[in-house]
């Protein structure tokens, strides 16, 4: 608690802290006052009952520029303010691979800090998902995998709830160069929502961000209302260091010598005065020529420099401290150098007398300074450094640690063909994806495989690489799939069924939908009869029926037929290729009463039956969408609109915030618009339109929304509006080269060429669209509409051709059943 209350205060940050003297602040006088400006800004509008009130306040420079100094006074600023809350992270060299570290920092003093009530106010339902991420609870066995979007929307929510109640709030990241791309991505995000809120950020940074965090620093900076550039100090700020550090009988000359060789940097001045004094060097003129030498070796700080300051035991207790990174627990230190309490308590004096290490008041010991962190690792000898990596993994596991703080030390280890380290890579590497963070996970199993692992488990891993990278990599996805499917020394019948789907499923969602049905069909067929071929069958069939283009159609038709007809619906596998066949069914424009009772033998006494949830990974969400569409277009628009209901519950609870909620959104807003609901069916389509342009542009997802946004436009009369809609988002030929949008793509081009007069481009739309559907077999008039429509294109000026096609459409109508699609295609008609 003692440490919680310090770090919410915002005290013992790595600029100052016990026994330490406050550092003076040259030539800072307007970033200050920008940052004053801001807490009294922040406070004075919140007192006024204001609430969206948001700032971000960035400072940035090149390592040794003062911006520690800077941040530690805007805490100290922060703390003078009524009932101002501090919550302070820091990115650290070595945790920049650790996931959520910073966030951690930041968040669990006050979350940790709550009561039972305030909790599940601050929380909602998004405990169990932002829990793990910010450390309050270890991750969940019960889940496989957070989607990493999910836990950022979570931490939204709970930051969104917590900020009024601890407001005005200030939020110090330093050194958010090496903040952890998990913590990056959402302060990134964040910066924009926290305009809404009594928040003020403060973050600094040296631009040495890596290249895939660049984007994230450019988002931050974007958005920074002050971003102050620390300028290197002039001489005469330099004299003064100099005068206070070696007497002011220094010589002018000498002092500008000092600003010459360090650039005006505060850090290497500083260092560079401690070793004048340290070798007895009067500071006069005749001595000037040796600053530079002397500043090379501040600097430089070597192997040999370090040895020479500290000694060897000293060292090596040094280097400890440096593994460890930002939280340096002295205990552990001491377990890494193997040092005993005699041997530690000196190893620190010196440390401290050299200005290297502090004791900062939550207990832990801290670096002066960042840049000397990193030259006491970068000092280590390659061996050592590894060697020492690995003692630290085993240290922190004996003293109680998880694996995920140990895993990042078993990164930088050596492979040694040591399955231990194989077993802790994997279980490391699942409790990351249980937080959401696949990055890391898939970091955990590379190395595991670099180990490597024993042939009897390498398939196994490679298995569990791919399926690590399925939210966030999907080539690295199919490449590993591949391979753990190529060793025959491999999977287990199940793992392969399993690894083979979860091909398939990438290589659909990546638009490769021939390529998935292919797949799913060349395993079953090697596979023995049992559940595992039938959901590999039931795979193939909903991939095919999925692609844009179809060579035979009718005869997958029959086949999926002729395999339905030997199922009875008594398991999952076989109620998956029922819930196919239903869906076959309406494509086909056949029977709806066929199709419903179909679509009734795949639940399990009207619900989604065990594993064939929205959020089970056996098959994906597609198939319970795909019974879900089957009452939509058979006019069971009430029990179609309960179970889109249970997918967008389930997946907020899952905390699943990318596609799946906007297919969700989609597939509601396509049920509200059938059952006339239309300004509601508008809001969803929006909200899943939004999510959308999150993931990418151009995706099968987003043209389903957008057509029937389009749709719904149209039927509230506004065309210009719908039409705007579709060019923005490039609804029109030729869509995606391979994936079927829903519904049909063509169809809804061709009534919005209609309804903004262009007669001839719409019969053109329609004639195409109606011969590739009749190639296939699909005939119904409510999923693609386009012989009524194109009755209506040809009524003016080819009246017999109109009637001709307008009584086909009827016919097709009635021949499916559902009342919907009978009387949408007699009013059709009657027009004509």
């Amino acid at each position: 608690m003692a440490e919680q209350q310090s770090e919410l205060k915002g005290e013992g940050e790595h600029g100052q802290g016990a026994g330490e003297p406050r550092t003076a602040l040259h030539e800072r006088d307007s970033e200050l006052r920008s940052a004053e400006q801001a807490l009294t800004k922040l406070c004075r509008e919140f007192e006024a009952g204001g609430t969206e009130i948001g700032e971000l306040l960035v400072f940035s420079a090149p390592g040794g520029f003062g911006k520690t100094s800077v941040l530690d006074e805007v805490r100290r600023l922060a703390k003078l303010q009524k009932s101002c809350t501090v919550l302070s992270g820091r990115g650290g060299e070595r945790q920049i691979k650790e996931p959520f570290h910073v966030l951690r920092q930041l968040l669990l003093p006050v979350l940790g800090g709550l009561t039972e009530a305030e909790r599940g106010e601050v929380f909602g339902g998004w405990y169990g998902i932002v829990g793990p991420a910010v450390g309050l609870v270890p991750p969940s066995g019960e889940v496989e995998r957070l989607d990493p979007q999910g836990v950022r929307d979570g931490l939204d929510y709970v930051l969104t709830q917590l900020a009024p109640r601890r407001a005005p709030l200030v939020m110090v990241v330093d050194d958010l160069h090496w903040a952890d791309l998990e913590s990056l991505t959402w302060l990134a995000s964040f910066a924009v929502r926290a305009r809404h809120l009594p928040v003020l950020l403060v973050f600094a940074h040296r631009d040495e961000f890596t290249d895939e965090a660049r984007v994230y620093q450019q988002q931050i900076e974007a958005r920074a209302e002050r971003h102050h550039q620390l300028r290197p100090l002039n001489p005469a700020s330099v004299a003064e260091l100099v005068y206070d550090v070696l007497g002011p009988e220094a010589d002018d000359a000498f002092c500008r010598q000092v600003w010459a060789v360090t650039g005006g940097n505060p850090h290497d001045t500083e260092r560079l005065l401690r070793e004048v004094r340290e070798q007895c060097l009067d500071p006069i003129e005749e001595n000037a020529p040796r600053l530079h030498d002397l500043a090379a070796a501040a600097k430089g700080m070597t192997l040999q420099y370090w040895l020479e300051k500290l000694g060897p035991t000293t060292l090596r207790f040094a280097w400890a401290a440096a593994l460890l990174g930002t939280d340096i627990k002295q205990s552990l230190v001491s377990s890494i150098s193997a040092q005993g309490p005699a041997e530690t308590e000196e190893s620190i004096r010196r440390l401290r007398k050299h200005r290297v290490l502090f004791t900062n008041p939550s207990g832990r010991l801290d670096f002066v300074h960042p840049l000397i962190g990193t030259s006491i690792y970068q000092s280590m000898p390659s061996g050592t450094r590894t060697g020492m990596h690995g003692i630290a993994a085993t240290a922190i596991e004996n003293a109680g640690g998880t694996l995920l703080e140990a895993s990042r030390h078993l990164l930088e280890t050596h492979p040694e063909g040591d399955d231990l380290i194989v077993r802790k890579l994997r279980k490391a590497a699942a409790e990351h994806l249980a937080m959401g963070a696949p990055e890391a996970a898939q970091r955990c199993l590379r190395r595991a495989l670099d180990e490597p692992p024993e042939d009897d488990v390498r398939a196994e891993v490679l298995y569990e690489a791919g399926c690590a990278a399925l939210l966030t990599d999907p080539p690295a996805t199919v490449n590993q799939l591949r391979l753990a499917l190529d060793l025959e020394d491999g999977l287990s019948p199940e793992l392969r069924v399993d690894a083979t789907f979860r091909l398939s499923e990438v290589l659909a969602h990546a638009g490769e939908l021939i390529a998935a049905a292919d797949v799913c069909q060349a395993e079953a067929d090697r596979t023995p009869p049992g559940p595992g071929k039938l959901r590999l069958q039931a795979a193939h069939f909903m991939w095919a029926a999925f692609q844009r283009d179809e060579e035979d159609g009718p005869d997958r038709s029959r086949r999926l037929k002729d395999l339905s007809l030997t199922l009875t619906g008594r398991d999952t596998p076989e109620r998956a290729v029922l819930a196919m066949r239903a869906w076959d069914l309406t494509l086909r424009g056949k029977s709806a009463v066929q199709a419903l009772e179909l679509a009734e033998q795949a639940l399990d006494d009207g619900k989604l039956p065990e594993g064939l949830g929205w959020t089970g990974t056996t098959w994906g969400f597609e198939l319970p969408a795909l019974i879900g569409l089957t009452y939509t277009y058979t006019d069971q628009l009430a029990r179609a609109e309960k179970l889109f209901s249970e997918a967008i519950l389930e997946f907020e609870v899952a905390g699943w915030s990318g596609a799946h909620r906007g297919f969700a959104y989609f597939l509601m807003g396509l049920v509200r618009f059938r059952r006339g609901f239309l300004a509601e069916a508008e809001d969803f389509l929006r909200r899943g339109l939004r999510l959308s342009e999150r993931i990418a542009p151009d995706i099968p997802l987003q043209w389903d929304i957008v057509g029937v946004l389009a749709d719904t436009l149209l039927a509230r009369g506004r065309t210009q509006e719908a039409w705007d809609l579709a060019q923005k988002y490039r609804f029109a030929p030729p869509y995606h080269p391979t994936a079927m949008v829903l519904p049909d793509a063509p169809t809804l081009y061709g009534k919005l060429l209609l309804a903004k007069g262009d007669t001839a481009g719409a019969i053109a739309a329609f004639t195409e669209v109606g011969a590739q559907l009749d190639a296939r077999g699909w005939h119904n008039t409510v999923w693609a509409p386009w012989r009524g429509h194109l009755a209506l294109a040809l009524a003016a000026e080819r009246p017999d051709e109109a009637r001709k096609e307008a009584e086909c459409a009827v016919e097709e109508a009635r021949e499916f059943g559902s009342a919907s699609a009978i009387g949408a295609a007699l009013r059709l008609q009657a027009a004509v």
